[in-house]
């Protein structure tokens, strides 16, 4: 039943989910498709035994009869195994006869045709994930460093030009893209207490280990491009970033489904008050049941981690995002933060050293007294003159500038500190 509807949900067929176990009455399955406009339900009974005799197809036909749906009905029964003469004697003959709720019937030789043909591979009673797609890791109409140039616009006293080409590397990250249906009523002897009709949509990374949600802004990257994605050569990126790394999904599809179950059930888990006939307040704690969730797609696809590293003499600016063509979520900006505290972000002003190469925000950039340009308080020589602490970018400058000093007439020497002047 776990890996018929993860198949049947890949096939496209609309909301695939399965029958009520504690009385499915020949059901396990069930789920719609559309014909020529019209909406049809399919009711599915599933077999994992050796063969499947003629009994069996007709308590399914017994069993859609009964099925209450307002439209067509139509039955399949799916075995890993195959079907006796009689079962498919009795199938050939309700389509022969126009039945109105045919059955169709799929043995293990069809599964595997299908299998192939959709890209699933069946082990052992699980569906693996095969994929070979990413999202576009670069933008295509410019070049791979270009967010990094785009990044240092902002940081005062350097061009781009006098930029050294970055170190970029990109891994690509497995993730999934679920979508599920939660349908589920709560009563008591009052009537509905509580009621969830709610269609979620989260993506999650899929490598080893237990699967993590990834952030909002990552997750509406993700589901935005995911039908604008490319192939995934690693040969053709290797071309154009430094290192290419490619993570494999650490689960099976029917793992991912089962955990995206449970979380839902957890999110969808609430506490309710409510007043009973003898007027006292009770409280009930409403939990979904694993069939009141279906899940109705497993999307997989290659989300790019970008990284690219600059080198500006003594330090290194690291700036990481998840890439998608030209959309991008930063994850690291190691270019708009100042490396002598932990000031960071777009709101302050920073300013690039020439004489070490550090990038820092007002407050640890002052004027070097001499050549009248930007250096850092971590590597500036200083010396205090009229009383006012002056910044050189080395000894040799300090000295030219005490020589300077010496001549100056004495109004000019106190016109070093104005505010003591004034």
């Amino acid at each position: 039943e776990d890996v018929m509807e993860d198949v049947f949900r890949n096939l496209g067929y609309e909301n695939v989910r399965q029958a009520d176990r504690t009385a499915d009455e020949g059901r396990d399955v069930i789920m719609e498709e559309v014909v020529d406009g019209t909406r049809r339900a399919i009711i599915v009974e599933c077999k994992h035994t050796g063969t499947v005799g003629r009994p069996v197809v007709q308590k399914l036909h017994s069993a859609i009869a009964t099925f209450d749906f307002d439209g067509a009905k139509r039955g399949m029964v799916v075995t890993t195994g195959r079907f006796t003469n009689p079962a498919q004697e009795y199938a050939n003959r309700l389509q022969q006869n126009d039945d109105p709720h045919p059955i169709e019937l799929l043995d293990g030789e069809d599964l595997r045709e299908i299998a192939d043909e959709i890209g699933l591979d069946l082990y052992n009673g699980r569906i693996e994930i095969l994929c070979d797609e990413t999202l576009r890791p670069y933008d295509p109409a410019a070049d791979v460093d270009a967010p990094v140039t785009e990044a240092f616009r902002d940081i005062e006293n350097i061009e781009a030009a006098d930029l050294p080409d970055p170190h970029s590397s990109v891994t690509f990250r497995p993730v999934v893209a679920v979508t599920a249906d939660t349908n589920a009523v709560f009563e008591t002897s009052v009537g509905v207490v509580h009621r969830i009709n709610d269609r979620t949509r989260f993506v999650a990374h899929a490598e080893r280990g237990q699967p993590q949600v990834v952030e909002e802004d990552v997750g509406t990257l993700v589901t935005e491009n995911l039908y604008a994605t490319v192939d995934l050569d690693a040969e053709q990126f290797g071309e154009v970033f430094d290192d290419v790394e490619e993570r494999r999904f650490g689960q099976t599809q029917t793992e991912y489904k089962e955990w995206a179950v449970e979380r839902l059930q957890q999110h969808h888990t609430t506490t309710v008050t409510y007043t009973g006939d003898n007027n006292v307040t009770y409280d009930k704690t409403c939990e979904p049941n694993r069939s009141d969730i279906s899940v109705q797609s497993i999307e997989p696809v290659y989300l790019p981690e970008v990284r690219h590293t600059t080198d500006l003499q003594e330090y290194t600016y690291p700036y990481e995002y998840y890439a998608a063509g030209p959309s991008r979520v930063t994850a690291e900006d190691g270019i708009h933060r100042c490396v002598h505290c932990d000031t960071s972000g777009g709101d302050e002003t920073y300013t690039y050293c020439s004489n070490c190469g550090a990038i820092a925000c007002s407050s640890h950039i002052k004027t070097e007294r001499l050549e009248g340009e930007p250096v850092c308080t971590g590597c500036a020589v200083t010396e205090r003159f009229a009383l006012k602490t002056k910044y050189f970018y080395d000894e040799e400058n300090l000295e030219a500038f005490r020589e300077e000093y010496a001549a100056m007439p004495l109004h000019e020497k106190a016109m070093e500190n104005k505010w003591l002047a004034g």
